[in-house]
């Protein structure tokens, strides 16, 4: 039929029900987000208890109840109309302003949508107010009418939910399990209590207790209560305090040490004005300030408060309020990553309690067989001589003095790793008599240095007990802290080769590697092309000593194809100089004499940042000397 003669379509008014359930599915898409919902207008009620209840995953019972301040009968027959709020006042003129908001949520349509797809009641008492309630079955109203008010105080709100989307069963059609919802409602809870410590939070599940948040102090400390509580006790000793404010921004809240991380980004939380938001920036912002310290495969733990005008936030870009949209992203960009920055700097040596946590964990009393003991010398030679119970590796005498002071780490060469032996001696020790050379094990964080163990580990005596380093690890932190202060000083010193090496790659990545060339210059490597495909190599960092610079150009246009968009670039080349760091650092089964165990352990203390290498690893495990007798059944 040619279009000219086509009939016109009639354009017609939706009824109100119709329009309730298609608002319904745009918010309330799931039983955890009517709990969002519902807990929110309790919060924007000035509520300090908040109980919810929910049955088979929320989908046959939500009941929230809340001590805020109530509404009398007139305002629950409002409250369940389109639109119909008390968060948005009209000016003089009349008009609103929608991006002026200063509550949780305002959108109308919420609570009537929820009451369009359920069997939904509400109880509610204001001050100097009789208790009313109201019925709602699929959109259609009963009352207000008296009540005998059940809620968590004198006065306040009481909703019960049931059976939600029985009115439209197609969406029942599109729900997970139980399982899955009820973890979908643990989590908007979880959230809520994060950005509100001071409030109460219970949530029972089928009638079991499935969390209870007592309310918290106001202030840093009981923020990091109320996140100890729902992250963890392990966030909540290894948590560093972030708060710093740029250009109208405040940014507060707790970051966790590199070494306690986690193999995915699902304890990384992001709250804006007080509203839980899943925002991507976030997941940029933290790798961004940790690649410093952590593997592309491991995610730290933080849970980060942005608070600024509501003019200048977007709060309406998703219909659940999910996301927002900032004004200026890159001034909240640039402070979020500037704060937690100078939160790791502050950090200095420090690593997580959860790597000595975990060594201790890791520790099991066995019985003592001859095949898990070690070759112990028979009866006659134990007799002879105490020392015989000492095996001196060839090779090493104790008594010769130790090399002459200096930088003793400089120009450390990389060794094969030992052939280990299980009953072997020390690879090399300090005997404590010459501890006064060194100075007292009370007198240094990381102690005095005592024994280096396979050529890999020294062992340091504390004040309170030892501590463990990982030589290679902690080198290659050192290596890294080392170009960047060479970097920020103009550039990393570089060495000529006598011989220019030329690499041989594919087109595209030569292009890739050879558009950074001078951003790689700053670090102290000088390359130039050499026709198509190929790379020519003319410097070095001088810090390396000989390097495979070939190995390493190929590592770098790896890292140049997976380059994140969202990093910027001088970002993006800390990992690179990370990665560099790590090649040239000591490895293990190089021997460290005394003087260089205990210039190590100094270099430690002085360097920020060397609690962990550039990949997340810790370079150092302590442990206390009561934890070491509780393994022994010392102290109880």
């Amino acid at each position: 039929m040619p279009d000219s003669v086509r009939p016109r379509p009639e354009i017609r008014k939706l009824p109100p029900d119709v329009v309730n359930r298609i608002a319904a599915g745009e918010v309330v898409e799931r039983p955890a987000a009517a709990v969002k919902e519902l807990v929110e207008n309790a919060l924007d009620a000035g509520a300090r208890r908040i109980s919810v209840s929910i049955e088979a995953g929320g989908l046959k019972r939500i009941i929230i109840e809340d001590d805020g301040c109530g509404m009398s009968a007139d305002d629950l027959l409002v409250a369940l109309e389109r639109h119909a709020t008390s968060k948005l006042v009209p000016d003089a003129g009349g008009r609103v302003d929608l991006l002026n908001i200063h509550t949780m949520g305002f959108r109308g349509e919420a609570l009537p949508s929820i009451a369009s797809v359920s069997r939904c009641s509400i109880s509610s008492r204001a001050t100097g107010e009789d208790a009313a309630e109201v019925f709602v079955e699929a959109g259609r109203m009963e009352g207000p009418r008296p009540a005998a008010f059940t809620g968590r105080g004198e006065t306040g709100t009481r909703i019960e939910v049931r059976d939600l989307f029985y009115a439209t069963p197609a969406r029942l059609k599109f729900m997970k399990g139980e399982r899955a919802e009820s973890m979908a409602v643990t989590d908007t809870i979880k959230r809520l209590a994060m950005a509100n410590p001071h409030v109460a939070f219970s949530l029972e599940n089928n009638g079991r207790n499935s969390l209870r948040y007592a309310a918290e102090a106001e202030g840093a400390s009981g923020q990091l209560a109320r996140l100890g509580a729902i992250m963890g006790r392990d966030f909540r000793e290894n948590a560093l305090e972030i708060d710093a404010e740029r250009e109208g921004v405040r940014l507060a809240g707790f970051a966790g040490l590199p070494t306690l991380n986690r193999g995915n980004a699902q304890m990384q939380f992001l709250f804006v004005n007080g509203r839980p938001v899943k925002d991507r920036m976030l997941n940029g912002v933290i790798r961004a300030a940790y690649q410093d310290f952590l593997a592309r495969d491991r995610h730290p733990l933080a849970a980060l408060f942005v608070d600024l005008d509501p003019e200048y936030v977007d709060v309406n870009v998703h219909p659940a309020k999910n996301e927002v949209r900032f004004r200026d992203a890159g001034n909240v960009r640039g402070l979020m990553i500037g704060a937690l920055r100078h939160a790791l700097a502050a950090a200095g040596h420090r690593a997580s309690t959860t790597v000595a946590n975990s060594a201790l964990g890791k520790v099991r009393i066995e019985e003592a067989t001859s095949a898990n003991l070690w070759s112990l010398p028979s009866a006659p030679e134990r007799q002879a001589s105490p020392s015989s119970y000492y095996r001196q590796p060839s090779g090493i005498d104790f008594d010769q003095p130790l090399p002459p002071s200096g930088d003793v780490m400089a120009g450390l060469q990389e060794a094969p790793p030992p052939a280990y032996r299980y009953d072997a001696a020390p690879s090399a020790r300090v005997e404590p008599e010459a501890a006064p050379a060194q100075g007292m094990p009370s007198d240094f964080p990381l102690g005095v240095a005592r024994a280096q163990l396979h050529e890999t580990y020294v062992v340091a005596q504390t004040a309170d007990g030892i501590v463990i380093v990982d030589q290679h690890a902690a080198h290659e932190r050192l290596v890294y802290e080392d170009m960047k202060r060479q970097m920020a000083a103009g550039g990393v010193r570089r060495q000529a080769l006598l011989i220019p090496d030329v690499v041989e790659l594919t087109e595209d990545e030569a292009t890739r590697v050879l558009e950074r060339a001078d951003e790689l210059a700053e670090l102290g490597l000088e390359i130039e092309p050499f026709g198509a495909g190929a790379i020519c190599v003319r410097a070095t960092p001088a810090l390396f000593g000989e390097m495979d610079a070939m190995g390493l150009i190929r590592d770098l246009a790896d890292d140049f194809a997976e380059y994140d968009a969202g990093l910027a670039l001088k970002e993006r080349f800390e990992e690179v100089m990370g990665n560099m760091a790590c090649r040239g650092s000591v490895r293990a089964g190089r021997r460290l004499n005394g003087e260089e165990m205990n210039a190590l352990l100094r270099q430690m203390e002085a360097t920020p940042h060397s609690g962990q290498c550039n990949h997340g690893r810790p370079t150092y495990v302590e442990l206390k000397l009561a934890d070491i007798e509780r393994l022994f059944g010392r102290r109880g």
